[in-house]
């Protein structure tokens, strides 16, 4: 059975209903959201996503709710690499941690509508171009390579990015930030403030990290349905998981290593589709989640700076 019009209507429903009771209600106060609250709540965005995948299971069947957990596993996965960078875009603008969740927030939505357009467009050219999958697989694992050779503590250079340099010609920005505001009057006249500029870092990066992250579902998955959810619900649960690894992100030394292997293995398993070599898809999820619970395992027992319990029972 394929998703009809009124799941795509219900779902996008759903989304925008929980992400305004999500700044409007839930987090209208800005403040501090400590490594227990993150933790918590990345417990509930897991747990929502396991639950639609159930969903999946019994509307759509077997096959597909493996296809949703597996392109659920590789974003979420994934999504640890964007949380490096956001935090060092965070401590390059000095912005407080009260303000990061607000950010996060409008960042998580552009990249909701930026997903949408990349899932289509390459679920189009996938069905009516097949021979684009050497393009994704090749470009996929060369990115998988690029990932275990990049170095840890690469800089983010914010002035060199593109999008704020051509920003910066059509509106001034303030020098300093105004609380949580991305826009203030001042003499009458409209200013952004650096945290808009951070917003726009925020989203750029998102774009880019978007051409690893989707072909790397799509070697999983067709269905643009399946794909798409798969994305959104990895995408929701973004920000607790930015404020559970940055606060214990000492564990995490051999994840990356991790999540470069997992890129290399779905680049080529897309590659050997392109040959009629099909990995089945309860193969590819416990190959996947072998590498990145080993990968954790070692980073805890080889390198442990301080234990979990110690950084929450710190924080309060």
């Amino acid at each position: 059975m394929e998703p009809g019009i009124l799941f795509w209507v219900v779902f996008t429903i759903v989304i925008v209903t929980v992400l305004a009771l999500d700044l409007g209600v839930l987090n209208r106060n800005p403040h501090k959201i400590k490594l227990r609250e993150a933790l918590i709540w990345s417990g509930i965005w897991i747990s929502i996503a396991l639950i639609f995948n159930v969903f999946v299971y019994f509307e759509f069947g077997k096959i597909k709710a493996l296809e949703f957990l597996t392109g659920y596993l590789i974003e979420y996965s994934l999504s640890i690499d964007n949380i490096f960078v956001f935090i060092l875009i965070f401590s390059y603008f000095a912005v407080k941690p009260q303000y990061q969740h607000k950010i996060l927030f409008w960042g998580i939505l552009g990249a909701l509508i930026m997903r949408g357009i990349f899932i289509f467009a390459g679920v189009a050219l996938i069905n009516r171009f097949h021979w684009i999958v050497i393009i994704f697989g090749g470009f996929l694992v060369f990115s998988g390579i690029k990932m275990l050779f990049q170095k840890a503590d690469a800089e983010v250079e914010p002035e060199k990015n593109a999008l704020v340099r051509m920003f910066r010609k059509f509106l001034p920005v303030t020098d300093s930030l105004h609380e949580d505001h991305l826009f203030v009057k001042q003499n009458s006249k409209l200013y952004a403030t650096p945290l808009f500029l951070v917003l726009l870092v925020i989203e750029s990066t998102d774009l880019v990290f978007a051409v690893d992250s989707i072909p790397a579902v799509l070697a999983i998955s067709k269905d643009t349905f399946i794909v798409y959810t798969s994305n959104i619900f990895a995408i929701l649960g973004l920000r607790s998981l930015y404020f559970a690894v940055s606060g214990i992100m000492g564990l995490f030394r051999f994840l990356k290593v991790g999540l470069a292997i997992v890129l290399s293995f779905v680049g080529l398993k897309m590659l050997a589709s392109y040959f009629h070599i099909e990995i089945p898809i309860l193969i590819s999820l416990a190959i996947i989640v072998t590498i990145l619970l080993f990968s954790i395992v070692a980073s805890v027992i080889i390198k442990k700076k301080e234990s979990l319990p110690d950084l929450i029972k710190r924080e309060d």
